[in-house]
């Protein structure tokens, strides 16, 4: 039987192992095509992947099975749940990956993008521009269809022409500068509020207006220090909760 084969990744030594490899086999399960298959490959052959232990790979796939993305049968193997049910909380452990893996596994369109004059708001992170490329998408549960949140992208024109909107459909903007574009990214800065739904957002995440719900930003610099991308996200207060590890 074939197995599903997840996606690399490049482990920082400074987080647990284990966070970051089930972060991105978390990715590659949510952004998994339908006809990929939903065997995934043994535990040796998974830690063989990601250069680790059969005892960190172990401790990662504990943490997508207690997540309900995998289930594991004795003697048959690892297999992907195939209704498994998008949007999970979000957690926030520090890495690109992380990130990357929260912002996967959706269905995705993309409302409108272009170009646009700085907003005031934003200047103290491009002073160097007069005009940034712009993308405003929409995320839905694959299975519902019911809208979960909607993301605005201001992005540095230079790195936003090599930027294909279709990718935008498919995969979250983190790993379009990072895997497509081949940006140089060297920390993202989250900031994450609680608001009330405005007339835009009411309508476009289908809850009443004034509602609760949580804002998020993302600033994303690369290994100099300038920045790259600034993204505000509004999640439906009703199906998303933000947990941040702190790792003494």
């Amino acid at each position: 039987m074939t197995s599903f084969a997840p996606d690399s990744i490049v482990l920082n030594r400074k987080l647990p192992l284990w966070y970051q490899v089930s972060q991105s086999l978390r990715a590659s399960i949510l952004g998994r095509r339908p006809q990929d298959p939903l065997r995934l490959p043994t535990e040796e052959q998974l830690a063989g992947h990601y250069g680790v232990s059969v005892l960190t790979m172990r401790q990662a796939l504990k943490e997508l099975e207690d997540e309900g993305l995998i289930t594991r049968h004795r003697r048959r193997g690892t297999f992907i749940e195939p209704h498994v049910r998008r949007g999970a909380p979000v957690r926030l452990l520090g890495s690109v990956d992380a990130i990357v893996a929260q912002q996967s596994g959706m269905v995705t369109e993309l409302l409108d993008h272009g170009k646009a004059a700085v907003p005031p708001e934003l200047a103290e992170h491009f002073p160097d521009l007069g005009e940034v490329a712009t993308y405003h998408r929409l995320r839905s549960d694959e299975k519902t269809g019911e809208p979960t949140n909607h993301a605005r992208n201001w992005v540095r024109p230079e790195f936003a022409a090599r930027v294909d909107p279709a990718d935008l459909e498919q995969w979250p903007m983190t790993k379009v500068l990072r895997d497509v574009v081949g940006a140089d990214i060297g920390r993202i800065t989250d900031t994450v509020s609680a608001r009330l739904a405005n007339p835009e957002t009411a309508r476009l995440l289908d809850v009443p207006l004034l509602s609760p719900i949580l804002h998020y930003t993302g600033v994303t610099y690369d290994t100099d220090g300038r920045v790259l991308d600034v993204a505000e996200i509004h999640y439906r207060g009703d199906r998303f909760s933000f947990t941040v590890t702190l790792d003494a």
